[in-house]
């Protein structure tokens, strides 16, 4: 349960193994490779240099595959719900997968897409022309005259065009007036068809009398024949496309068989296309590669024996210089590990910070128990989660958390009573019996209880907090840190809580000796907390830090959202339930199966609402009363060379 330690190496590999070396650390996921500018090795010899060059065969490869699997995306069959998102991906074994990337045969259904694909953007831009040829011939259908004659007169001028309706009867009005003929062939919703002839004389008058009356110039060019020919040939070429468009689906919905075995050569290209860019990225000579990187401790035995395994590469351990930002990975047992999705949302600790996974782990389960305090809603979760466990792919870290805070959530809500809502009420007396057995107290009637629980429950996670990071500067030798910036405040702040809590009364002397006693943590802090810069500065940062003291009190507060919470759930459930009860009244059946809808529906959307509430406000507890005690964060998470998956999962072999 800390942060794995991790060693530094240098592997030096001929060119000529360089890529079987690579592909064997990639297929073992537990090396970090650095690149040229991240390598040590880079600034301490001269010769060494980088030389990407992009793979861009691999690059153009990938992007033609991923672009099949795209287009085939529509025609594929649909997938099957519930079970399909849970799990995406297809499980196949490592031979049948070694086939699929050596068949070359593959590839050409690459191509075959990529035919399709074109062909029918081809037929969409040609469906598109002829619509538009249709629609704009439509109006003109009646002219018997082939449109390549209309403007070929010699001494008169013929002008096809479209005129508004609302300006029609004044354009023609002044056509006549020039002497010019219009004669009017069909219309369209809002516009008319018309055929303006005039002497050459009054071309340009005729122009500017349309262009008064907004009509729009009509241009048949290079169209030859009547328009109602070129509709009729424009209607079977548009029904030619569209049976050639159903050839075209039909092959796609055929290639869409092929699938999976785009999607594993999608997957295949992707970890080459990493493993060459690794390689390109190292520093390296003219015949040697340099791999510089990160091992955990505990594999570093492994990485030898992988390298031993080429005649031409040596594998040399480095002790990492200061400069160096060693990697961070976390390690957890398997009841803490569910926990780490909390870490891994914040940020990774530092490399010589400490894994904060294990502390939070039971305060975030209660907190989270206790924003639901509903036994029922936490039986359903249980049931829910266990089902997305056993069919959910991949990492399932997220729902083993949810799964034991769901379980908390059972306990909580059994000792204050609430079972959704106060469904007692409405079921024999037999389980208000039961429910009164195992309740320690009804929030809704006792809110102090919880009240002072939440403040308890708060106070001592900070104070856990202050102790840890207290115990690691112990750890790393630096007492005079551990003294003044976190045990000056434990003593200072439970000597203040005894005081308060013993002022009067029996314990009253007692009391005074701890309000005496917080004086001395108190000076400590005042003179000491802030230890740079001149004593004038010193003594200004320890005044502000002493007042800081009041931040510790609304950190406490802040807990109070576990009591607001857990009540607003179970109000909640309560006015679901009375409202289900009322919807029951109504006759003839009817209020039955509204009831139903209610009760379910409501205790639904209450249970995702307050799920989703408790989940977000707990996390916030952590991350901003919690982590800042001990926790500052900012490490660069260990990130390996690994063979990742997008769409399969290649099953495991049995030894």
């Amino acid at each position: 349960m800390a942060i794995a330690p991790m060693a530094k190496f240098i592997i030096a590999s001929h060119a000529s193994q360089t890529a079987q070396l690579l592909e064997e650390l990639q297929q073992a996921g537990i090396c970090q490779i650095l690149d040229a500018d991240a390598a040590a090795v880079t600034k301490q010899l001269d010769r060494t240099e980088s030389t990407p060059r992009r793979p861009k065969d691999i690059e153009t490869l990938l992007v033609r595959v991923n672009r099949a699997i795209e287009f085939l995306k529509d025609y594929a069959p649909p997938s099957g719900g519930l079970a399909a998102i849970l799990a995406p991906k297809t499980v196949i074994d490592h031979d049948e997968y070694q086939s699929i990337v050596s068949d070359s045969k593959v590839l050409s259904i690459v191509d075959q897409c990529r035919d399709a694909q074109d062909a029918m953007d081809k037929n969409a831009a040609e469906t598109e022309r002829l619509l538009a040829a249709i629609d704009m011939l439509a109006p003109w259908q009646a002219l018997e005259t082939p449109v390549e004659e209309i403007t070929r007169l010699e001494s008169v001028t013929s002008r096809p065009c479209l005129i508004p309706t609302q300006n029609f009867d004044q354009a023609a009005e002044k056509i006549a007036e020039l002497g010019a003929a219009l004669e009017t062939i069909g219309q369209t919703p809002n516009k008319k068809a018309c055929i303006v002839v005039g002497l050459n004389d009054i071309a340009d008058e005729l122009a500017k009398t349309l262009r008064a009356a907004e009509a729009e110039a009509v241009s048949f060019e290079p169209m030859t024949g009547t328009a109602a020919g070129l509709v009729a040939e424009n209607k079977a070429a548009l029904d030619h496309a569209r049976k050639q468009l159903d050839q075209l689906k039909a092959q796609a919905v055929s290639l869409a068989e092929s699938s999976l075995e785009l999607k594993i050569l999608a997957d295949h290209y992707q970890n080459l296309l990493s493993r060459e860019q690794t390689r390109d990225l190292a520093p390296a000579t003219e015949q040697t590669v340099l791999l510089e990187g990160w091992v955990k401790k505990k594999d570093y035995p492994r990485l030898e024996k992988i390298v031993n395994r080429f005649d031409a590469s040596t594998l040399t351990k480095i002790e990492p210089g200061p400069e160096d930002n060693i990697p961070v990975e976390i390690e957890n047992n398997a009841a803490v590990k569910p926990f780490e999705v909390v870490t891994r949302l914040y940020g990774m600790p530092q490399h010589f910070e400490v894994d904060p996974t294990a502390f939070l782990a039971p305060f975030f389960a209660l907190f989270f128990a206790l924003c639901l305090t509903d036994a029922g809603y936490g039986l359903v979760m249980v049931a829910m989660i266990a089902l997305f466990i056993k069919k959910l792919q991949g990492d399932k870290k997220l729902m083993w958390m949810l799964g034991i805070c769901s379980v908390l959530t059972v306990g909580a809500g059994a000792i204050t009573g609430g079972w959704f809502g106060n469904a007692q009420e409405y079921l024999p007396s037999a389980f208000t019996s039961f429910r009164n057995s195992v309740m320690w107290f009804d929030p809704l009637e006792k809110p102090m209880h919880f009240f002072y629980l939440s403040l308890a429950l708060g106070y001592f996670q900070i104070m856990v907090g202050l102790v840890i990071a207290c115990l690691h500067n112990i750890k790393r030798k630096d007492y005079i840190a551990a003294a003044l910036d976190q045990l000056t405040w434990i003593v200072m702040l439970n000597s203040i809580l005894a005081y308060a809590a013993m002022q009067k009364g029996p314990n009253a002397a007692v009391g005074a000796f701890f309000g005496k006693l917080a004086l001395l943590p108190a000076a400590a802090i005042f003179l000491f907390s802030h230890r740079e810069g001149s004593w004038g500065g010193r003594i200004g940062m320890g005044a502000y830090n002493l007042f800081s003291a009041i931040f510790y009190m609304g950190d406490v507060l802040s807990y109070l959202r576990l009591m607001a919470l857990g009540m607003v759930t179970a109000g909640l459930a309560m006015a679901i339930n009375v409202i289900a009860q009322i919807a029951a009244e109504i006759p003839y059946g009817i209020g039955f199966v509204l009831m139903i809808a209610v009760l379910v529906g409501g205790h639904a959307f209450n249970l995702v609402l307050s799920g989703l509430s408790a989940f977000v406000h707990t996390l916030r507890l952590q991350y901003v009363e919690f982590f800042p005690k001990f926790l500052a964060g900012g490490g660069r998470l260990f990130e390996p060379l690994a063979k990742d998956y997008k769409h399969i999962y290649i099953a495991k072999v049995e030894s």
